[in-house]
């Protein structure tokens, strides 16, 4: 008997198990080549069997040899419970099973920090689903039928002036016009939010790409993108279709040398500027990504050699709001002539409202809006301590903030956009809905977008690879033969129907309530069905 050592690895240490059927395997290879993991190979199985090969009862030992699949026993290797190794079996002769005893998180904190793709399991439980739509407008106010009414589903990006800031004068009978105003673009409420070319493959970047041009030709839904941190490709940079992106900037300052050059080449202006101070899944912590990750066309955007790009956890430039709202003004908003509204990204936080209430009372009103990014938003490059234990849910602090400016009547001044979490359920249109009757004017969503191009990814630990490089669909890795697994065409197709559907839901919900218009603030027509959550969030309580 060979002697045990308690310290080995054994496959019940691991979270997945592949459950591996031999009497159905026709030995094909096609497991082995579609795991990116590698975490099952090809072995020999020694085997001995009593067996009676006569006519009369005549039984024999035999011992065979015979190749089988087998699971690696690896933390570096271990399954991640993708199912591309089922997905691809003629046979069903190969899954892989969760296995409830592993002792996988603790064991492999001896690698050192982990790190994994952007899904939590403690932060799952939101506060959303503890609200739902209470008031319903019946006799004395009616509803608006959804299917006829006209509705009026756009929200602001960039800032909103009081009409006593206006800078109109009266000259004669007429109204003259004094000053520059700060540009304002009205768009739809949901935002692609910011994956860059780089952390997504570049299949995965241009179906998102690929359905928000169709949804603003073709279905009239002015839809919008963030570029994410990294730049984007000069082509698009100089096309008409740069008036559907927003462009970032982030710490890294990655991409923008390309940026600037393409400036005299502009067809047209892009939607905004959006500068990343922080980001909801790892506040405090910059963004990494892999040298895995950073393939040729990825150095030649971003203009650095191959190697990992980290970048710092905030902008070396800006150590106040004050100034950061200058260097806005001064750099950002010229270089654009002044007519693209830029706005600031901010992981939701305990100082939210602080930095909120500097931003309305800066005095070049020129702040075009406030983007919040909740804990539970997803990202591929952070660690699993910063995905579990640092940020702040997104709904209490965006109210917060919502009502620290009704109470100095200046709500609505800077548009207020929320992510983190949205649609994680798969109903973005209830979720943004609630969003915005709590004050938000239109929502973020990114891990939605990568679902929808068949991330097999979920808040249960299965797969959350993004971070490895190694992506099974194609849409978190920069490895030729794996991106050539996503199609396009029906990436985007299934971001157009999703958002079509949205649209309708939209509609749906806003018509009991007896809005045409977004309720932007209508928290009236809220109800929660947990009293702690009613009471934080100012609204009804509903047992």
């Amino acid at each position: 008997m060979e002697t045990i050592v308690t310290q080995e690895l054994s496959r019940t240490d691991l979270r997945w198990n592949i459950d591996y059927r031999p009497e159905r395997c026709t030995m094909c290879g096609s497991c082995v080549a579609a795991c990116t993991i590698n975490a099952i190979e090809v072995g020999v199985e020694r085997r001995s069997m009593t067996l009676s090969r006569a006519a009369y009862p005549d039984p024999a030992r035999e011992h065979m040899s015979r190749p089988v699949i087998r699971q690696r026993v690896s933390l570096s290797q271990a399954c991640v419970g993708c199912g591309m190794c089922a997905k691809v079996c003629p046979n069903e002769a190969i899954r892989p099973v969760r296995n409830p005893d592993n002792r996988f998180a603790m064991l492999t904190r001896c690698l050192g920090p982990a790190k994994r793709g952007g899904r939590t399991n403690l932060n799952a439980q939101r506060t959303l689903d503890h609200i739902i739509v209470g008031r319903i407008s019946q006799m004395t106010d009616p509803s608006l039928d959804s299917e006829r009414h006209t509705f009026d589903i756009r929200a602001p990006f960039g800032r909103i002036l009081l009409p006593e800031h206006l800078p109109l004068a009266i000259e004669g009978d007429s109204l003259k016009q004094i000053d520059r105003t700060p540009p304002v673009n009205w768009i739809y409420p949901l935002i692609f939010s910011d994956m860059s070319i780089g952390a997504l493959s570049t299949r995965a970047w241009e179906a998102i790409a690929l359905a928000t041009a169709y949804l603003n030709e073709k279905c009239g839904l002015p839809f919008r993108m963030c570029s994410g941190e990294g730049g984007m490709p000069v082509k698009l940079m100089t096309s008409d279709k740069l008036k559907y992106m927003i462009l970032q900037i982030a710490s890294g300052h990655f991409g923008w040398n390309r940026i600037l050059r393409a400036l005299p080449h502009m067809k047209t202006d892009p939607a905004g500027v959006l500068i990343k101070i922080g980001q909801g899944a790892k506040p405090g912590d910059g963004g990494l990504l892999p040298a895995a990750k950073v393939a040729p066309h990825i150095q030649a955007i971003r203009g650095v050699p191959k190697a990992t790009l980290h970048s710092p956890p905030n902008h070396q430039g800006l150590y106040s709001i004050e100034e950061s709202v200058q260097k806005m003004h001064l750099s950002l908003s010229a270089a654009f002539g002044f007519r693209v509204p830029v706005a600031i990204k901010c992981a939701a936080s305990a100082t939210s409202v602080s930095v909120y209430n500097n931003l309305l009372r800066d005095p070049y009103r020129i702040c075009g809006g406030f983007f919040l990014d909740g804990v539970q938003g997803g990202t591929g490059a952070a660690n699993e301590i910063s995905l579990d234990h640092t940020g702040h849910p997104v709904v209490s602090k965006m109210r917060d903030c919502y009502m620290a400016a009704v109470r100095q009547g200046l709500q609505g001044q800077i548009p207020l956009w929320a992510g983190g979490g949205i649609g994680m359920t798969g109903n973005a249109a209830a979720d943004a809905f609630k969003m915005i009757c709590l004050g938000a004017n239109g929502v973020i969503v990114g891990k939605l977008m990568i679902q929808l191009l068949g991330c097999v990814g979920n808040e249960q630990g299965r797969c959350n690879a993004c971070s490895t490089g190694k992506c099974p669909a194609g849409i978190c890795t920069q490895d030729p033969r794996l991106v050539r697994r996503l199609d396009i065409d029906r990436g985007a197709q299934s971001i157009v129907d999703y958002m079509l559907t949205l649209d309708s839901e939209l509609r749906k919900l806003m018509a009991p309530i007896g809005n045409s218009s977004l309720p932007v603030g209508r928290s009236d027509a809220l109800v929660s069905t947990d009293r702690a959550v009613a009471e934080k969030l100012g609204i009804v309580y509903a047992c």
